[in-house]
């Protein structure tokens, strides 16, 4: 397990620099990710505030709303900064608040991309993600319509999101694969063989919930470290991820401009290795 200083940057696809600590902008959306998002001046305020913060990585899904998401990014942000890069995912049906129905069937897919064209009003999506295998589609002919897109340069790089190393490995026989997007954090290190495949690949890996700060044998460990840098025990967790390994990308997301803030504050936090061996076990 990795205990380095590491970059506060990533390359992503070796070209696209990123800030590793990005935003996720699940949350601005309504009840069970479902509908509009209560306060719609706020959100984009919030996203406004990501990017006036040093934020220059976004990340969505034409499942978020569904589609509300992506236009109030596009509202909130454009004309985009320079730099910005947005990432983007497809794959799900919303029957529902808290519901969520994979569908890889390839027309469905190429509806998703061609919307998320149009609400983020981009000419190509920086990052296009398979929001879940589809256990009645096989992922060849999910992933074919992203091909085309790559091919015609409405995508520029593609990633995955809850797969296991055969999974990435079947999906790399149709593109190439950039980025992993599964659930990691402190307390949940389910995916840890994955992430390490993805350190040895070059692929990034962005943890989602990354802020769920351990199970309760850890609290006191973690709020000893909080207070050693007079940080709260979300920013140490978050800090723990940027220390974990290099092509973390964190996308922390709140709907509070103070929570954003102090998501960002964790990138100036340098673990010691001491601490980061005791948070680790």
């Amino acid at each position: 397990m990795s205990t380095q200083t590491n970059s506060l940057t990533y390359d992503l696809g070796g070209d696209l620099t990123i800030n590793r600590l990005g935003y996720g902008a699940m949350q601005l959306t309504g009840f069970g990710v479902f509908g509009e998002v209560a306060d719609r001046e706020n959100a984009k305020k919030v996203l406004q505030a990501a990017v006036a913060g040093g934020v220059n990585f976004i990340d969505t899904a034409e499942a978020y709303g569904p589609k509300y998401n992506e236009t109030l990014i596009a509202e909130a942000l454009q004309p985009y900064a320079s730099g910005l890069v947005i990432a983007t995912k497809g794959g799900f049906n919303r029957p529902g608040p808290n519901k969520w129905v994979p569908n890889g069937d390839p027309k469905y897919i190429q509806e998703n991309i061609e919307g998320s064209l149009q609400r983020l009003n981009v000419d190509t999506i920086d990052l296009w993600q398979l929001h879940r295998f589809d256990p009645k589609i096989p992922v060849e002919e999910t992933l074919a319509p992203v091909a085309e897109a790559v091919k015609a340069g409405k995508i520029k790089y593609v990633g995955l999101s809850e797969v296991d190393v055969k999974q990435i490995e079947q999906a790399e026989k149709v593109v190439p694969i950039v980025s992993v997007q599964n659930l990691y954090n402190l307390g949940n290190r389910q995916w840890e063989s994955v992430l390490d495949y993805t350190v040895e690949r070059g692929m990034a890996f962005i943890p989602w919930f990354p802020l769920a700060s351990g199970p309760d044998k850890l609290k006191d460990k973690i709020q000893q470290i909080a207070e050693a840098h007079q940080a709260t025990t979300a920013q140490i967790a978050l800090a723990w991820l940027l220390k974990r390994a290099p092509n973390i990308l964190l996308i922390p997301g709140t709907s509070s401009i103070e929570h954003l803030q102090e998501n960002l504050k964790a990138a100036d936090i340098e673990l010691s290795d001491e601490e980061f061996e005791q948070l680790s076990m």
